[in-house]
C-alpha cells in the first residue's frame, strides 16, 4: 500500500476547493491528459470523471468514481481502467496549525491486472506518482489564494 504525505501551505478548505473542482482534476492528478465530468455532482458519492491517459502512441480511457467523501476532510476514489483493473485512492486532509494542511494519499490496486502484478517495484512507482501528484496539488492550491464561502464554492 503506497502512502505519501505533503504539507500544503493553505488551510483545508482551500485544498478541498481544488479537489472538489472537476476542472482541476487533470491539473493535479499525474497521468490523465484530459478529463471530463460524467456527472454534474462531483465530488458527491457515486459521481464520476472520465479521462484519457496517453503514453506515446498508446492511450486508454478510464473512469474515476467517488466512493466516499467527507467535505473538507476526505475523498476516496476508485480509478478504473479496463486493461489494468481498478485502484483505490484515498486523500485525507488534516488541519496543521491555523493555515496549513497535511494531505495524506493512500493508493493501492483493488482488482484486475494491477492487483495481480502488484509488487515492490510497482509500489515504488506509486510513491513517485504520489510525490508528483501532491506537488501538483500543492502548487495549484498555493499559487492562487482561494476565498471560499461555507458552501464550498471557489472564488478568486
Amino acid at each position: 500500500m503506497a502512502v505519501h504525505h505533503r504539507l500544503i501551505r493553505r488551510p483545508p478548505y482551500a485544498v478541498w476547493a481544488v479537489l472538489a473542482d472537476p476542472a482541476c482534476y487533470g491539473e493535479w492528478v499525474v497521468g490523465p491528459s484530459q478529463s471530463v465530468p460524467l456527472d454534474q455532482t462531483w465530488p458527491a458519492v457515486g459521481s464520476r470523471l472520465g479521462y484519457t491517459l496517453r503514453l506515446g502512441p498508446w492511450s486508454a480511457n478510464g473512469v474515476t468514481t467517488v466512493r466516499h467523501q467527507e467535505s473538507g476532510k476526505e475523498l476516496e476514489l476508485e480509478a478504473s481502467f479496463k486493461q489494468l483493473g481498478t485502484a483505490r485512492i484515498f486523500l485525507q486532509l488534516r488541519p496543521w496549525g491555523d493555515e496549513e494542511t497535511l494531505v495524506i494519499c493512500d493508493e493501492h490496486p483493488l482488482r484486475g491486472l494491477g492487483g495481480t502484478l502488484h509488487n515492490a517495484a510497482s509500489e515504488a512507482l506509486l510513491q513517485l506518482r504520489h510525490r508528483g501528484m501532491l506537488a501538483r496539488l500543492a502548487r495549484l492550491t498555493e499559487q492562487d489564494p482561494v476565498e471560499q464561502d461555507h458552501a464550498g464554492a471557489r472564488h478568486a
